[in-house]
């Protein structure tokens, strides 16, 4: 969503809390208004950040906040929205949350120091797509290939700029480094004008689902000596597997990511981080409905994969929960 878009968002939130000030004094002040970034809206971050906002928008006087989602491009840009204000919350790659946090990759010595950690919520996987006739068998196959690297901006460019340096590959080593989006992409591998496609997702995806069926496209693994090396040295990066029963194909498809972030600015009052935590926490089987949220595990949620400092709301909720000492 353009920046334009959610100033105008913003501005009609206003005139609604301003439409609110017939009400009672304690519940005009009780109202708060929070925004989520989430993704494109045919990936699994909007779903992920509605379903969020649901929970949280039905938990009543127990979470006295009122939670909106924003499409965005993705991760990068999610952590840019969230340093300069614009949303409160966003949803970001484990990768990329250590980048900005660290002060490397695009942040190179200027971390964004007042991002904070809330929790972590699913694995989200580096997807290699490839056209069946492409002759690419693996990672390491890219060379001379046509292959949409993602757009800028997402958090699929941010790890094909780490996953270029395992391989030891640039741009300049690829017939073609496509920047676009994956709905882009999928048209034009059934087009034959690009040969594969990285994006880096929650599985199972509907985006993914529908490129494969579209003209029979295929998944790559992405392993190897190269990716165990990067694996065993990167904090944020764990190793896995898309399940081939999620799309039809006969094998499982061996791969690396991360996880899901949920993250927020220092700026953020405590007790409004605390609110949503908790209507998090205390909503877990609801959320668990959503196919990528199946899998989540309270203990995980607190302690993989966070590197920015622990937001103190987040914090005070995961002690009441027993879930910190």
């Amino acid at each position: 969503m353009a920046r334009a878009d959610i100033s105008a968002r913003r501005a009609l939130l206003m005139v609604a809390a301003l439409a609110t000030l017939s009400w009672p004094a304690a519940a005009v002040a009780a109202q708060q208004y929070v925004s989520l970034g989430t993704g494109p809206v045919s990936g699994v971050y909007y779903p992920t950040g509605q379903a969020i906002c649901d929970v949280l928008n039905k938990a009543g006087n127990a979470a006295p906040l009122r939670c909106s989602i924003e499409a965005t491009p993705g991760s990068v840009y999610n952590i840019e929205s969230v340093r300069s204000g614009e949303e409160e919350f966003a949803l970001v790659q484990s990768d990329v949350q250590y980048f900005a946090s660290a002060g490397e990759g695009r942040w190179k010595d200027q971390p964004v120091t007042k991002l904070r950690a809330v929790m972590s919520l699913y694995p989200e996987l580096l997807t290699l797509i490839a056209r069946p006739d492409s002759r690419i068998a693996s990672a390491e196959d890219l060379g001379g290939k046509r292959v949409n690297i993602g757009a800028p901006g997402s958090g699929t460019r941010a790890t094909w700029d780490v996953l270029k340096l395992a391989l030891g590959i640039t741009e300049k080593d690829l017939a073609e480094s496509s920047e676009q989006k994956p709905e882009a992409a999928a048209g034009r591998l059934c087009a034959n004008t690009l040969d594969a496609s990285l994006l880096i997702v929650g599985h199972p995806s509907k985006l993914v689902e529908t490129e494969i069926n579209s003209c029979r496209l295929t998944l790559v693994p992405i392993d190897g000596a190269k990716i165990d090396a990067l694996v065993a040295t990167k904090p944020y990066y764990v190793k896995g597997v898309i399940p081939g029963a999620d799309y039809g194909l006969p094998a499982d498809t061996p791969t690396f990511g991360g996880l899901t972030t949920l993250v927020t600015s220092a700026d953020v009052p405590d007790d409004v981080v605390y609110a949503l935590t908790m209507a998090i926490m205390q909503n877990l089987d609801k959320l668990r409905q959503q196919p990528a949220l199946a899998g989540l595990d309270p203990q995980k949620m607190v302690a993989q994969s966070l590197t920015a400092p622990l937001h103190p709301g987040a914090e005070r909720a995961f002690r009441e929960l027993g879930l910190l000492k």
